[in-house]
């Protein structure tokens, strides 16, 4: 049997990290990985970075063709480049599935080989993958795909169907609506972005809506089917019909190749392997990070769990995912639409004193030289203590101007200070002056 001093399970933004960490450190480490085409993990090559390269070169004016060519070009870059630099830390990078026979022993199976390693420390680090509902026909139909499977396609869509309101969905009915196609999204809530400041989430709605994408809320999918080539989507009462459907509904930890069975660690009800203030299992020494631990699902978030088991395992212990702080989301429509802490909704339910405020990008210079108007800042703010408790960024460069928010309420930088902050200008950012004479 194979011993290394670490074992990382998953090719992910923090097993990666924390594997070419250790073994700079002169720690023998090994790095499983079952798919060549992950290499780097999901963002990389299924997720942020792809996604967002095809909506860069759709905004560009570019042809299907060479959208999906620029995106195939940066991922196979990525892709290499991330291999070399794991592999020339010294880390064993080993193409195999792997699962547990016990605690802290490991089978690699790669065809008909096979072979039992272990170490001290394991890390499990395989991500997730889409949660699939339980609708006839959506796994048996042709032309029905997941957020991966859609982007992979060879031809572009007429008419496309999305299942699902949520960031994902909204992200591709963006980029399939600029690359030509009729987009129309199924939502079965019957509120459209409900964890979205109503006001911002209404200008969403509009926007897309105005930019030609469908948008019908309260839509329960009883069954789909095919037409010869065509997509049925059979609802209460109604029948649509695509060239192709995205089922974009969410997406949960992958635990099943793990045989977790044959080991004491623990799930939780959510199907997420449960993990203490360390990252670490129910089983000493063995650690779940990423998405596959029930976290926030964003490489970001992954990254910080690195932070946490390489304090663990080379520091002091004292940096736990009690310390994480504020976490900034975006979510890249057009406009890209950013949020950090609370919404106004919460502030009130948990009785706090607050106060709001509402500027909209049309009041702002930036947005009449770029010639989009669209969108709004909103802070949420504690009118005795001055701390900021959360803002919803809705404008060009959002993805941006949050993290200066991110920075403030993580050093509780009292809301007052951007009073008087000097800002460059003329810039988006500088509207935080007035945004926060509250």
């Amino acid at each position: 049997m194979l011993t290394y001093d670490l074992i990382v399970i998953g090719f992910g933004k923090a097993g990666k990290t924390l594997a070419a960490k250790m073994a700079t450190q002169g720690k023998k480490v090994a790095l499983i990985e079952r798919s060549k085409a992950m290499y780097g993990g999901t963002c990389i090559n299924i997720a942020c970075i792809p996604t967002k390269t095809l909506l860069v070169a759709a905004e560009k004016g570019l042809s299907f063709e060479e959208v999906m060519a620029e995106k195939n070009a940066v991922i196979s870059r990525l892709n290499g480049k991330n291999y070399a630099a794991i592999s020339s830390a010294g880390v064993d990078i080993i193409d195999a599935e792997a699962h547990f026979l016990s605690n802290k022993v490991i089978e690699i199976v790669a065809g008909d080989e096979k072979q039992e390693i272990t170490a001290e420390n394991i890390v499990i680090n395989t991500g997730a993958i889409s949660n699939i509902l339980p609708i006839p026909g959506l796994t048996t139909t042709k032309n029905v795909y997941d957020s991966t499977g859609i982007q992979n396609l060879s031809t572009l869509p007429k008419r496309l169907g999305i299942l699902g309101g949520g960031n994902i969905g909204l992200e591709f009915a963006g980029l399939f609506n600029k690359l030509g196609s009729k987009v129309t999204v199924l939502d079965a809530a019957d509120t459209f972005l409900p964890r979205v400041e109503p006001s911002i989430a209404t200008l969403a709605k509009q926007y897309m809506t105005e930019d030609g994408i469908e948008i019908l809320q309260n839509i329960y999918t009883q069954e789909v089917k095919n037409d010869g080539e065509e997509v049925l989507v059979i609802a209460k009462n109604e029948i649509f019909r695509f060239d192709a459907l995205l089922y974009a509904t969410g997406r949960k930890p992958n635990i099943e190749p793990l045989k977790l069975e044959n080991t004491d660690i623990q799930v939780t009800d959510r199907g997420a392997i449960q993990v203490d203030k360390h990252c670490q299992t129910a089983v000493s020494g063995v650690f779940a990070v990423g998405d596959v631990n029930g976290g926030l699902q964003f490489t970001y978030v992954s990254l910080d769990d690195f932070r946490v088991v390489f304090n663990y395992l080379a520091g002091d212990g004292s940096y736990t995912l009690e310390n994480r702080k504020y976490v900034p989301t975006t979510m890249f429509i057009t406009p890209p639409l950013a949020q950090i802490g609370l919404t106004e909704a919460q502030a009130k339910e948990q009785g706090l004193p607050y106060a709001t405020k509402e500027i909209p990008v049309a009041a702002m210079p930036r947005g009449h030289v770029n010639a989009d108007l669209r969108g709004a800042f909103k802070a949420v703010v504690n009118t005795e203590t001055k701390e900021i408790l959360g803002a919803t960024i809705f404008s060009k460069g959002a993805q941006e101007i949050i993290n200066i928010l991110t920075v403030a309420m993580d050093n509780k930088i009292p809301y007052t200070y951007f009073t008087k902050q000097i800002f460059t200008h003329p810039t988006l950012a500088e509207n935080l002056n007035d945004l926060f004479a509250i």
